[in-house]
């Protein structure tokens, strides 16, 4: 890891974004946009930083995740209940070409940092705003967190079996899923600004120069909401309510999961009219291929149960290795579940480099993922690891015409933290 904010060749070079927010959902999103080169400022309180610097497993009290989740961003401390500390975010915020912000609805308000306040002086102010609820109605003051964006979007109820609770993915998928919306929000509003008029002169009246800024408004909820396919119009139109179906796909046929001899889990995905044929002779049901009435999709749902058999019953009597040969050489699309171990030896990870090799600042060496998607002329990198608290404190402060004797005293004063390492 490095002290020193390098300048980047990634597709965003030069575009400014201030983070203002904790955990995953606008940290993620801004993570990516690190990522391919943003400078991304983040803003981080004094007293621990952000919660995720200490969740799950840790090296030397620092989470494995922070090293993701922050790689590439500038860490400033300050004190947001100061004043001081609010008109400095505040000239970082009317700087930034993307505010990104997950608090609660109202909080940016009570430091002066809102939407309304700060594009009637930038107007071309791009603020992502992501919360459990959005900006609006009823619940928009509710804590929203991750799950319950996923319950209330539709995923969890759909998620698991049926003669059991709902169940969660393994992974904080709602919030994840907000982040890229939030990303997307971003670059089409950074688009629009650019075709609009461009990056504010930062003047005032008729000499101010700026195109049109808005605000993205992110809501955990809707954006797992998005994902539900033909939810809505499946039930408004015909009742249907869509319910826990275990590994399978409901109303499409085949395409669950399956255990092999050896108990490993193997997902087969043969519900293509040309690939179910050649399935069913891969398992040697020559007669559920020759089948009329299981030509076509709406023919296969009413006999799911006799499909599923039929494959399970011959999956149990291959090895995963076996069964994986077979199927492949048949054209059908075949996957083992895997786990991270497996990821680690995988020759097609390895292949498209999906594993990255750094250090930390002790020399130990860790791997991380590599970034995606890969562009082919300018792909993301990784300059540096998640930073220390406040480890660029100083630096980001001194670049904004601050004299080292007031980030002293402001440090005297618990406004800002600077890192004890500098």
């Amino acid at each position: 890891m490095t002290d020193t904010h390098s300048a980047s060749s990634g597709p965003l070079a030069g575009i400014k974004v201030l983070e203002l927010g904790t955990l995953i959902a606008g940290p993620f999103c801004s993570r990516m946009l690190a990522e391919f080169g943003a400078e991304v400022i983040k803003i981080e309180s004094p007293d621990g930083g952000d919660p995720l610097r200490h969740w799950r497993v840790l090296k030397e009290g620092t989470s494995l995740w922070w090293s993701v989740q922050a790689r590439n961003k500038q860490s400033l401390a300050l004190n947001m209940k100061t004043l001081e500390a609010q008109q400095i975010a505040r000239e970082l915020a009317l700087d930034a070409d993307i505010i990104i912000e997950n608090y609660r609805p109202g909080v940016l308000e009570k430091w002066g940092l809102g939407f309304t306040e700060l594009s009637q002086i930038n107007p071309a102010t791009i603020m992502v705003r992501l919360s459990g609820y959005g900006q609006t109605g009823p619940m928009r003051d509710l804590p929203g967190f991750g799950a319950i964006g996923e319950s209330m979007g539709g995923l969890r109820y759909v998620s698991g079996h049926a003669d059991r609770p709902p169940v969660r993915v393994g992974i904080s998928i709602g919030d994840s899923v907000a982040a890229l919306h939030g990303v997307i929000g971003a670059m089409m509003a950074l688009r629009h600004r650019d075709v609009t008029g461009g990056r504010w002169n930062g003047k005032q009246g008729a000499d101010c120069v700026a195109g049109q800024g808005q605000m993205v408004d992110v809501a955990l909820y809707e954006s797992v909401f998005n994902l539900m396919e033909s939810l809505v119009p499946e039930f408004d139109y015909a009742g249907v309510v869509r319910e826990r179906t275990g590994g399978a796909l409901p109303g499409i046929v085949p395409s669950n999961t399956y255990t092999t001899s050896d108990g490993e889990n193997i997902v087969i995905a043969g519900n293509g009219d040309a690939i179910f044929h050649r399935l069913m002779l891969a398992i040697d049901r020559v007669d559920l291929a020759q089948d009329a009435e299981l030509v076509r999709n709406d023919g296969r749902v009413a006999r799911t149960a006799e499909i599923d058999a039929a494959i399970g019953a011959w999956c149990g009597e291959q090895t995963i290795l076996e069964a994986l040969e077979k199927l492949r050489v048949a054209d059908v699309p075949v996957g083992k579940i895997y786990s991270v171990r497996d990821m680690m030896d995988d020759p097609q990870f390895q292949a498209r480099a999906m594993f990255e090799q750094h250090q930390f600042e002790d020399g130990g060496a860790v791997k991380l993922p590599a970034i995606s998607p890969k562009l082919s002329l300018t792909p993301g990198q990784t300059q540096w690891l998640g930073p220390r608290l406040g480890q660029h404190t100083n630096s980001v402060l001194q670049k904004m015409g601050y004299t080292e004797t007031q980030i002293a005293q402001w440090a005297h004063d618990g406004i800002v933290r600077l890192d004890a390492k500098n």
